[in-house]
This record gives structure tokens, C-alpha cells and sequence, in this order.
């Protein structure tokens, strides 16, 4: 299988390293299109007001000056334009992507653009972002790919959260929905050198709302969550309740 591989970690990460030895061994044909530097919390940015550079990295692949969203683009349309990819693997991202966190993810962001272009995706993320078992992640996530033909027959984006410990600690994969966090973010503000404010957006551990079906329920206690997401954002229960708005004054 032919596969575009990136992240929003950069090209140096960990967890790209990782997928990229496994997928490699598994006997694929690997594309790295990846950021120059990290872009984490990029969401689905584009760039459009200044050009985007490209360069070789010749033992992992090609960096882009841009976003994870740059890369598939850049990639697709561009370096694979020939042959494109079969599929698109982003990650392992050096965090957790669940619940509403999915919307700032550069990780994902990446996977919505594969699918925007009609190419099946993975975002694959890890709670643990330091001492995560990486390599036992990208070993389930190469066989994943193997199982390919019962999830990616479509433009299907698969959301896969990696508990902590190592992957023989797991206690297996589950198909999740997203749960709901409640952040307690905070603004810090500070004074530089020269008397002016400056503020840092943070945010402490979050409190996670939902069932047992969750990602976060699945990750926190101690399996890998795999969430199918699509950009379909219409909200179809408020359309229909809205069925017998008279719109007559839109027109008046």
C-alpha cells in the first residue's frame, strides 16, 4: 500500500519515526510529508499569504514550512500527484486527542483534509507524551492497515487515542464516540522586561463528561479508543425542530 505519513509534531518526532520503521516493515511504500517544526493545536489552517518551501531530509523524507493541513495538500497535489496515497496515517501525536480536542488538532486536522480529498485517514495519538510506548503504538497501528478493507473501503477517518504503559499492558481497542471535557482554562498573565503585559493560555487537567462508550472512558482506563470521524457538521435533530420557522421577513 502506498501511504502519505505526517504529523504535527514535525518531521524530527518520536512518534513519526516510530509509524515510519513500522509501516516500512510491514513491506509499504511510505511518503513522509511532514512540518519543519511543530504545529501542535494548528487545527485545519491553511497558508495562503506567503509561499510554502519544501526540503529534503533524505534519510526520513520532505519538510514543509507549513501546517499538517500544507503537508497532505502540498503532498497529494503535488509530490504524490503521480501516484497518490492509499491512505494517510497522521502522527503518533506526543498527546492525547479526545473529545472536543480534535477541533484545535493538527493530528487530525490533517486526517479531515485526507478525507476531504477522498482518501481514507488514521490520527494516531498517545496519552502518555513522553514515556509512551510508541513502537508498540505504530505496531498496532501497521496492523490496522491489514485490516483496511473492513473500515477503509470510503474516505473514513479513524481516531486512535493509545493509553499510558506498555502496549502489553493494554487492555485492548474499543470503537468509542467522542466524550466531553470541561477545561479549567486559565489565562496567566506576566510583565516582560520592559513593563508590558503578556499573557500565556493555559489550562490544567481536564475533567472528562460521558459514558463508558467514550474515548476518554476507553483511555483512561487503560485500552486504545478508535473513533470514526466525519466533517459532516450539520446539526440534523435543530434543522428539522427548526422545520416550521417562517422565514417569510428573510425575504421582505
Amino acid at each position: 500500500m502506498r501511504i502519505l505519513l505526517t504529523n504535527d509534531d514535525g518531521i524530527h518526532a518520536r512518534g513519526l519515526h516510530a509509524l515510519r520503521a513500522a509501516l516500512s516493515r510491514a513491506g509499504h511504500d511510505i511518503v513522509v510529508v511532514a512540518p519543519d517544526r511543530e504545529q501542535s493545536a494548528s487545527s485545519h489552517s491553511i497558508t495562503l499569504h506567503r509561499p510554502l518551501r519544501i526540503r529534503s531530509h533524505e534519510s526520513i523524507g520532505l519538510a514543509v514550512d507549513g501546517t499538517p493541513t500544507d503537508c497532505v495538500l502540498v503532498a497529494v497535489r503535488e509530490v504524490m500527484s503521480g501516484s497518490p496515497p492509499d491512505l494517510v496515517v497522521s502522527g503518533i501525536n506526543h498527546g492525547p486527542n479526545l473529545g472536543e480536542d480534535v477541533t484545535y488538532s493538527g493530528t487530525v486536522a490533517a486526517a479531515f483534509e485526507a478525507q476531504i480529498l477522498g482518501i481514507p485517514a488514521i490520527a494516531a495519538s498517545m496519552k502518555d507524551r513522553e514515556g509512551g510506548d510508541f513502537d508498540g503504538a505504530a505496531a498496532f497501528i501497521a496492523r490496522m492497515v491489514d485490516e483496511r478493507d473492513n473500515w477503509g473501503r470510503t474516505a473514513t477517518i479513524l481516531n486512535v487515542n493509545f493509553p499510558e504503559g506498555p502496549a502489553s499492558a493494554w487492555s485492548g481497542a474499543r470503537l468509542t464516540r467522542l466524550g466531553t471535557r470541561s477545561y479549567s482554562d486559565e489565562i496567566v498573565e506576566k510583565v516582560d522586561p520592559r513593563g508590558q503585559k503578556y499573557y500565556w493560555i493555559g489550562g490544567r487537567e481536564p475533567q472528562w463528561v460521558g459514558g463508558e462508550d467514550t474515548d476518554f472512558a476507553t483511555v483512561y482506563g487503560g485500552g486504545v479508543s478508535m473513533t470514526p470521524l466525519h466533517l459532516q457538521l450539520t446539526d440534523d435533530r435543530v434543522r428539522e425542530a427548526l422545520a416550521e420557522w417562517d422565514l417569510s421577513w428573510a425575504t421582505s
